[in-house]
């Protein structure tokens, strides 16, 4: 009985990526992964910096997503007010597999003493991978004759506003603007990609000299789908080590930890537990990041930035 439950949830699942398309990828520790979200975030840390996000969800449900990231990104020029950004995205879901290159060029202005207004551009190559042979078929009524999708190349461009200081940000953002259409010989599924827009937001407190508290939200819009509201609180104890949680509306709540290992290097990890009832097929979802940044010697921070 559970298997076939599992089987149906995997199911709806395929169903609903033929119907609307492979979306973008669900992210926990967003706030650390900001610039696959908003193109005009590359180069505002001011140092070169590079991550690595791996993301396995919901464990245990077959089919279920998974999701590698690699980023980079450091600010240009003598001035360095333009920042330039490259990352890629492998997500595979069922029998599909999406992978992700994207460019992002970024150039900020002073909006008074403390806060900058960055405004960014993205320009994305995305190979698109479909292996009907993965697909169990436990009805021999089913007709699935279908052929594999090997790479189907598509192009897409975003934009992004960031406003940020170095204790608070607002970001909106449209990573992907073209609606790119998939379809079959016989059109008989058509896979689209729908316009994401993203409302980003945080601030720093400084609760003491050892602790800070940062809150943030994420909020994502898209056609044919239920608005998603990521809340987080996360807690920094001594400029080295990060606790916090998260819950994201109506869907999961979620555990998060860090620990600066040096000035260049943090790792963190998250855990979240589905609220839904999939909850109930699964034994949640897992996320581990790795950052590094290459300081220059006179601009080396003493207190890493929160965000």
């Amino acid at each position: 009985m559970i298997m076939k439950l599992r089987l149906i949830i995997l199911g709806l699942l395929l169903s609903s990526f033929f119907v609307s398309a492979q979306q973008e990828a669900q992210y926990t520790q967003y706030m650390y992964n900001t610039a696959n979200i908003n193109p005009a975030y590359a180069g505002s840390r001011g140092s070169l910096s590079a991550l690595i996000m791996h993301r396995t969800q919901w464990v245990g449900l077959e089919g279920a997503p998974v999701t590698n990231v690699a980023t980079i990104s450091s600010p240009l020029g003598i001035s360095q007010r333009f920042g330039l950004g490259v990352s890629f995205v492998n997500d595979k879901l069922g029998p599909s597999d999406n992978n992700v290159i994207s460019v992002d060029l970024s150039y900020y202005v002073p909006t008074s003493e403390n806060f900058k207004l960055a405004f960014g551009v993205k320009g994305t190559a995305d190979m698109f991978n479909v292996d009907f042979n993965k697909v169990k078929l436990f009805n021999p009524n089913d007709n699935l004759n279908r052929e594999n999708i090997d790479n189907r190349f598509s192009a897409n461009v975003g934009a992004g506003l960031y406003w940020y200081s170095d204790k608070t940000y607002l970001g909106v953002s449209v990573p992907y603007i073209l609606e790119n259409n998939y379809y079959d010989n016989d059109i008989q599924y058509v896979a689209s990609e729908k316009m994401h827009f993203h409302v980003l937001a945080g601030h720093v407190f400084n609760l003491s000299k050892e602790l800070k508290f940062k809150p943030s939200v994420l909020t994502k819009v898209v056609q044919g789908s239920p608005l998603q509201v990521d809340l987080s609180a996360n807690f920094l104890f001594f400029d080295k080590l990060t606790l916090g949680a998260a819950y994201r509306w109506s869907a999961a709540v979620s555990a998060m930890a860090g620990f600066q290992l040096s000035d260049s290097w943090l790792i963190g990890y998250s855990y979240d537990k589905e609220t839904t009832r999939l909850g109930n097929f699964n034994s949640g979802s897992h996320e581990i990041f790795l950052r590094y940044e290459l300081f220059r010697k006179f601009d080396k921070v003493v207190s890493p930035r929160f965000f």
